[in-house]
């Protein structure tokens, strides 16, 4: 279903130029700023696609930037023009921590998917696609999300560059890739960046949810431990853990040659067992975690300590702390699988309800495709691309607050 955007009104397109203007300085001059109001109005005016060529013929041009092509002004301005998305952003972020910053905020991270044809578009490949279920042609996005007690929005996405584009210098300088994007990284290393680069600035917060694409990482979990965050991030049905404690053996010594270095897992120790596995004899329950528009919001679910158990048979997990598994068990009986390092007094209620703050992601860029063209845009670069995704940012995050000042009216039917 469609999703309802309220009507634009002259006062609340005046709020619009004036929130633009908040962002004028981070812009190398005046002009791009003005362009960037006006690309900003088109997002948020009517419309079934939000890609340049519909969007020119929608806008109102002001005076200053009365020209006789505007599609090719707005091209250059998205694709061309050399403005730092990073520091508009950094001016975004910083304005929404005024109002919803929170010791109590959780950084939520998933992967937002672009269906695609052709193989020319920056990061393009055959891979798993989340807008479709299924391996496609797309493209794919890390993103982080700020959730706090008095509010959410997005705060970053980044395009994830496959190795089969990072092999090809063809293709990153046809697609004006920068020389520091360049570097091999996983979505999980790029939501690490993300994170890091939005805490710098002074963004609080105690915990991270993330979906399996990151949890699956060990490092982008144990990163988050380092840095003195509360994790819960998924995982999938073929890890293994510890349900008893295992007894490990320390390296034994050696007459000659290297010192050995691996510990054992004593002969007599439980070997351990998958998580799909696990799931078939643990009984779950029905725990409500929040009142819905449409009554309250249950599910059956698990709560249970295990120890890790990757990289068992070389020693790799040998005396790790346990941790949390959170196992779900959807409408569809299909289960889903958490890790996470909540402390030990931690009750299934306060994990599930942590684990549900994920729907503003799962709302919310679903949300910006359907009302601002998040995956409307044509070109092939990597410079249109986060300029055009920097200001749907903008763009969201302007229409919740007029959300917030008058509230939605959702037309019959």
């Amino acid at each position: 279903m469609k999703t309802y955007t309220p009507e634009l009104d002259p006062a609340v397109l005046d709020r619009l130029r004036a929130y633009a203007g908040l962002f004028a300085d981070a812009f190398p001059a005046a002009r791009p700023a003005l362009w960037a109001a006006v690309y900003l109005q088109g997002l948020l005016l009517d419309g079934e696609r939000k890609s340049i060529e519909p969007l020119s013929r929608r806008v109102a041009l002001p005076p200053e930037l009365a020209v006789k092509d505007p599609e090719q002004a707005l091209q250059q301005f998205l694709n061309q023009s050399p403005w730092d998305e990073a520091k508009v952003l950094q001016r975004y972020r910083a304005r929404l921590a005024r109002t919803f910053a929170s010791p109590a905020g959780i950084f939520l991270f998933d992967d937002v998917s672009f269906p695609k044809q052709g193989k020319h578009s920056v990061g393009v490949q055959r891979q798993y696609c989340g807008a479709l279920g299924k391996q496609a042609n797309c493209q794919v996005a890390p993103s982080a999300h700020y959730v706090s007690p008095t509010g959410h929005y997005p705060l970053d996405l980044r395009r994830y560059l496959p190795d089969s584009w990072r092999a090809s210098a063809a293709r990153l300088e046809s697609a004006g890739v920068p020389g520091e994007q360049r570097r091999p990284l996983t979505m999980p290393q790029i939501a690490r960046e993300l994170l890091d680069r939005v805490r710098a600035a002074g963004l609080p917060g105690w915990a991270v949810v993330a979906a399996a694409a990151y949890g699956v990482s060990p490092d982008f979990r144990d990163g988050r431990a380092d840095r003195q965050l509360s994790y819960l991030v998924g995982v999938t049905g073929d890890f293994v853990v510890f349900t008893t404690p295992p007894r490990w053996l320390p390296p034994a010594a050696r007459g000659r040659g290297r010192p050995a270095k691996r510990w054992r897992l004593a002969a007599a120790s439980p070997r351990p067992v998958s998580l799909a596995e696990l799931a078939k004899r643990t009984v779950r329950r029905r725990v409500t975690w929040r009142q819905g528009t449409k009554g309250k919001r249950a599910g059956r679910f698990a709560w249970r300590r295990v120890g890790p158990g990757q990289g068992w048979q070389t020693g790799a997990c040998a005396n790790a702390p346990p941790l949390w598994l959170l196992i779900e068990e959807q409408a569809d009986g299909k289960l889903k699988y958490a890790f996470s390092n909540l402390p030990a007094g931690t009750d299934l209620k306060a994990a599930v309800r942590l684990w549900k703050s994920r729907w503003p992601v799962e709302q919310g860029y679903p949300q910006m495709k359907e009302e601002l063209g998040l995956d409307h845009f044509e070109g092939r670069s990597w410079r249109g691309w986060h300029h055009h995704v920097t200001l749907v940012l903008l763009a969201y995050a302007f229409l919740q607050d007029v959300r917030r000042r008058r509230p939605q009216k959702v037309p019959p039917g």
